[in-house]
């Protein structure tokens, strides 16, 4: 026998009022051990993260339509909808997605878990490549007091991240609290050999900085691996670069002598190609991650993968052995 009842929600957003209806029902425990937990995350790597931990047992949706920028990006009102029925909410943090606190207000009284993936991680200061030192070498120095939320690009950090979701699905559904962790396990794995072959392939190159002609994106990357980046402006891919800056990274790249700048697949590469042009070398891609475009989800291209076209990449733009 079933029984049901009836909670509304009454939200604002915007200055308008939308009720959200909830109806609850008790089912025998057979039907509750097979319902799916209901998991929402705001980019990309999370909804990876999230599937390989819970595989049959999650349904995890990604709140970026495909070829969306995450930075440039705000919800609707549908995704609030989307958020308030979420078992587990999974988002960066406020430095990523200023938008989620009213997000976050649709889950206000549910029993829903919210995943904040860079909670205990110390951010790195936002840096945007400024002024050259003495004999033309450039300096990094802090933007406006910004901070860094690109901490997907760091594996190492990715461990930590997968090691939350799996304890929010236990807390859920605590008897498959093994699975979730055999799961978590088998993807840091590969994590753990990719970051490796990340440290072995990049040990011995020619050059050992990433030139950007665009956004501050892999500055946790580059300190992983013990780069440097020089981007032409900081976290935000629709900041606009002075003359002065475009004239600073084209000279460092004549300067360094490199063959390739470098810009992120889902940015406008009209920048990188000015410098590239001007400096007379050519670009390179290196994907940011966090989102894919249509046809990527339609070839059902992984984060890994992705990560496998970076180290490609940059072994060529870095001129590394072999």
């Amino acid at each position: 026998m079933k029984r049901r009842y009836v909670r509304l929600f009454l939200l604002q957003w915007g200055g308008v009022f939308f009720v959200f209806q909830s109806i609850y029902l008790w089912t025998c425990p057979f039907a509750q051990a097979q319902a799916k937990i209901k998991v929402v995350t705001t980019l990309f790597p999370l909804q990876e993260f999230s599937k390989a931990v819970g595989g049959e047992k999650v349904q995890a949706d990604l709140l970026l339509p495909p070829g969306a920028e995450a930075h440039a990006w705000e919800p609707k009102v549908s995704d609030l909808g989307k958020v308030h029925k979420a078992d587990v909410f999974i988002y960066i943090g406020p430095a990523m997605e200023p938008w989620a606190h009213d997000l976050l207000k649709a889950l206000k009284g549910k029993e829903s878990k919210v995943v904040e993936a860079s909670a205990g991680v110390q951010l790195l200061e936002a840096r945007d490549f400024d002024h050259p030192k003495e004999g033309g070498h450039s300096q990094n120095h802090p933007r406006d007091g910004a901070l860094d939320p690109h901490v997907w690009l760091d594996f190492s950090l990715d461990l930590k991240i997968i090691d939350a979701i799996a304890a929010a699905y236990t807390e859920k559904d605590p008897g498959n609290a093994s699975q979730y962790r055999t799961r978590a396990r088998a993807y840091q794995s590969r994590l753990e050999a990719l970051d490796q072959k990340y440290q072995s392939s990049l040990a011995r190159c020619r050059h050992r900085r990433i030139i950007l002609g665009g956004h501050s994106a892999f500055a946790y990357l580059a300190k992983r691996y013990g780069l440097q980046q020089l981007a032409l402006y900081g976290v935000s891919p629709n900041a606009e670069p002075t003359p002065k800056k475009l004239t600073e990274v084209i000279n460092a790249a004549r300067n360094d002598g490199v063959k390739f700048i470098f810009f992120e697949e889902l940015v406008n590469p009209k920048m990188a190609q000015v410098l590239a042009k001007e400096a007379g070398i050519q670009t390179l891609v290196l994907h940011g991650g966090a989102n894919l475009t249509r046809e990527q989800i339609e070839k059902k291209v992984t984060f890994l993968e992705l990560m496998e076209k970076n180290l490609e990449n940059l072994r060529k733009g870095l001129e590394c052995e072999p």
